[in-house]
C-alpha cells in the first residue's frame, strides 16, 4: 500500500501529458490498492489536467463531482471507477485534503473488502505445464470468465533476485523440496517484494500460472499476485 494511511493519492507534475496520466493513475491504483489520480499542471497557465481511477468499494466519480460541485475543481466528473478533472494546479493541497475526508469512510470499508478469490490450494510439484494446460481450455479469460488463481503454502522463496524495473525472480520451495520458477512485477520496495528478497520461509503466496516457454523449455512460471506471512498476522 501506499505509504501513509490516505483515502486517496494525488500526485502531479509539469507538463505530464494529458494522454497518459490516466494508464499511469491505473498502474498506481494496482501498486497501492487505492484511488489514484495524476495530474499534468501547465507550467504557464497553471491549469492542471488529470485523470484518476478508484479501488472497488470506492466511488471516486462522485467525490470528484463534490470537489467541482464545492468549487475546488475548475470541471470534473466520473463514474464510480474512473474521472477526470481540470483544475487550478495552486490547489493540490487542497483537492487532496477534500477527497481524502471524503473518500475516508468508503477507504474503511474497501479495504475490508480487499481480498483476492483463490481457485485451488497447490504444492509446487502440482504447479506443472499440465495443470497449466488443463485449466487454459477454459480460455478465453476476461471478466465473466476470469483467469484461475492458485496458492502455494508454507513455501520458501529461494535464489532471490532483484530485476530490472523492481521485478523479483525466485524459486519458491515447498516443504518436501518440490520447487516452482516465480516472478512478481514491480514490487522489490513493497512487502511482498522484500519478504520474497529476505528469503522468508513459511510464505503463503497466490499468483496465476504462466507459461515459461524460454529456449523451448516448455515449463511454467508462477506469477505473484501477493504474499503473507500467516505467522504475522
Amino acid at each position: 500500500a501506499h505509504a501513509d494511511d490516505s483515502a486517496v493519492v494525488v500526485v502531479a507534475g509539469d507538463d505530464w501529458h494529458p494522454g497518459v496520466v490516466g494508464i499511469v493513475a491505473g498502474r498506481l491504483r494496482e501498486r497501492w490498492r487505492k484511488p489514484v489520480i495524476v495530474i499534468g499542471v501547465d507550467p504557464v497557465t497553471g491549469v492542471g489536467k488529470g485523470s484518476g481511477r478508484s479501488q472497488p468499494g470506492m466511488n471516486l466519480g462522485r467525490a470528484i463531482q463534490a470537489a467541482w460541485e464545492g468549487g475546488v475543481l475548475i470541471a470534473g466528473g466520473g463514474h464510480a471507477m474512473a474521472a477526470g478533472l481540470t483544475m487550478d494546479g495552486a490547489r493540490l493541497a487542497e483537492l487532496t485534503a477534500f477527497l481524502n475526508d471524503r473518500l475516508a469512510q468508503e477507504r474503511i470499508q474497501a479495504v475490508a473488502q480487499d481480498a483476492l478469490e483463490i481457485d485451488a490450494l497447490i504444492d509446487p510439484s502440482a504447479a506443472t505445464r499440465a495443470l497449466f494446460e488443463s485449466f487454459e481450455r477454459l480460455a478465453p479469460f476476461g471478466p465473466a470468465n476470469p483467469e484461475p488463481t492458485f496458492a502455494l503454502s508454507g513455501v520458501q522463496a529461494r535464489e532471490p533476485v532483484a530485476m530490472n524495473g523492481g521485478h523479483v525472480r525466485c524459486r519458491l520451495v515447498g516443504p518436501d523440496g518440490a520447487s516452482v520458477r516465480a516472478i512478481a512485477w514491480r514490487c522489490a520496495d513493497l512487502p511482498t517484494g522484500q519478504a520474497l528478497l529476505a528469503g522468508q520461509g513459511g510464505l503463503s503466496v497466490v499468483g496465476r500460472l504462466k507459461a515459461d516457454d524460454w529456449n523451448g523449455r516448455k515449463g511454467v512460471q508462477f506469477e505473484i499476485e501477493d504474499v503473507s506471512d500467516p505467522r504475522m498476522i
